[in-house]
């Protein structure tokens, strides 16, 4: 009944002084603009006007309309402000979900330069999915997925922004502190830690144990990564972490790095989205700085390969 319209119609009328004046204004004649008045007062039962020779006088239920008209007409320009530039990709909340526990470091060094550079987008990080980051992805839980192990999927695309190398991390008294390389059979006598994930989704299993049939002599889970280091630097296990993060925390704790098999372990970190989504301005640019802050890190040059193709 009552449209947007009609508060244009009561406000312009109330600035110009008269029908004819609002009219040329509003672009339409004045007589489709007294018709559309004159049936909004037919709806509602009352005036909005009382005539007073050849002007116009607000009734009390037209003083309350002109209220309204001042107080949402601007609300809703705004709102159509906001939304032309959620349109554009100028704002908005960009959902970020983690696949990679030990990221968090890397995805901080990310997040910081963004924020400054895009201040009208809110950045939110999420870790917990009810059908995992892919389905999190096609659910529109979250707007881009952190992952090292993509699943490539129609609809979806995915572009590496960091190689790093899978590691083992020992402490700096450790007998295999000093070795070159590990070889999957030294482990069998050692408490392996990682995280709380599915093995078949551990690289130390799927990539470096489990295809030379050997498992640790014990497998403990910790959830941070800070405890998990901790643990490691005490002598209370090993664990498999990227390269780049044990070097860091090395500055810190009494831990190296030992290169797992001969050839090493090499990951990327990909970022995924949606493929309607990859033109938005502030997801680009998300990308862009991930890519910028990898190549930081030694051998972190993903940005110079090809993105993955779905």
């Amino acid at each position: 009944m009552l449209e947007r319209v009609h508060l244009a119609i009561v406000q312009e009328v109330e600035k110009q002084g008269s029908l004819t004046a609002a009219a040329g204004v509003l672009c339409v004649t004045q007589s489709a603009l007294s018709h559309s008045m004159k049936k909004l007062e037919q709806q509602l039962g009352t005036d909005i006007w009382l005539r007073e020779g050849r002007s116009l006088r607000l009734t009390q239920a037209g003083q309350y309309l002109l209220a309204v008209a001042n107080r949402v007409l601007p609300q809703l320009d705004l709102a159509e402000e906001r939304l032309g530039q959620f349109a554009q990709g100028e704002r908005g909340t960009l959902r970020i979900g983690m696949e990679c526990h030990p990221c968090y470091q890397w995805l901080l060094k990310v997040v910081s330069p963004y924020l400054a550079a895009w201040p009208d987008v809110d950045v939110d990080v999420r870790q917990k999915f009810q059908f995992g980051g892919i389905g999190a992805l096609f659910g529109y839980e979250i707007d881009l997925l952190v992952t090292p192990d993509p699943l490539f999927k129609p609809g979806l695309h995915f572009e590496p922004v960091f190689d790093y190398e899978q590691v083992l991390v020992v402490s700096a008294k450790h007998p295999l502190a000093g070795e070159s390389h590990v070889k999957p059979r030294q482990l069998t006598q050692e408490v392996l830690i990682t995280y709380p994930v599915d093995i078949d989704r551990l690289d130390i299993y799927n990539q470096f144990l489990l295809p030379a049939g050997v498992t640790p002599k014990r497998h403990k889970t910790i959830e941070t990564t800070d405890i998990m280091v901790q643990m490691v630097a005490s002598g209370r296990g090993v664990a498999a972490l990227p390269r780049w993060l044990v070097q860091e925390y090395a500055q810190k704790m009494d831990v190296v790095p030992v290169r797992l098999g001969a050839r090493g372990v090499a990951k990327q970190i990909y970022l995924g989205a949606r493929d309607s989504d990859t033109g938005i301005d502030y997801l680009k640019a998300f990308i862009g700085m991930a890519r910028k802050v990898g190549d930081a890190y030694p051998g972190g040059s993903a940005a110079k390969k090809k993105p993955a193709q779905v």
